[in-house]
């Protein structure tokens, strides 16, 4: 599946997304301001999530919870981990045995953690506006 999109069309995007996947857990693929932060917030705010989404890149991991306090999921940032042993150090194994979305930016620096029925998305910069996704579902 690919869909290319501006900006304005980001919550119409995530609404698609999300009605063609089956899996919970999303890996984010993409160049450094490709969008993948502003994507899961968009899809955070698609799932009824209480709070805004933002970037963990410096906790690794944020937990969202829907408006009635169920847990709703969590949106890891790997970019400055150093090894997959910090990712499991964090509990990354539990996180992912939990019935919760889970939104993985820079995956590839874990690969050998990734689990096999995940849905890769690669997002792909048209140009300063536009952006194009590729899903690859499991």
């Amino acid at each position: 599946m690919e869909l290319t999109y501006s900006e304005d069309q980001i919550d119409t995007i995530a609404e698609q997304i999300l009605a063609a996947v089956s899996c919970k857990t999303i890996l984010f693929y993409g160049s450094m301001g490709a969008g993948k932060t502003t994507l899961i917030k968009a899809l955070v705010k698609a799932l009824g999530g209480a709070q805004k989404g933002n970037s963990p890149t410096f906790g690794i991991v944020n937990e969202y919870s829907t408006r009635n306090g169920t847990l709703l999921g969590y949106h890891f940032d790997f970019y400055r981990l150093e090894d997959e042993e910090e990712a499991l150090d964090i509990g990354l194994e539990d996180y992912l045995s939990q019935d919760a979305w889970i939104f993985m930016e820079w995956p590839e620096k874990i690969a050998s953690l990734l689990p096999d029925d995940a849905v890769i998305l690669q997002i792909d910069l048209i140009d300063t506006q536009t952006r194009k996704i590729s899903l690859k579902l499991p």
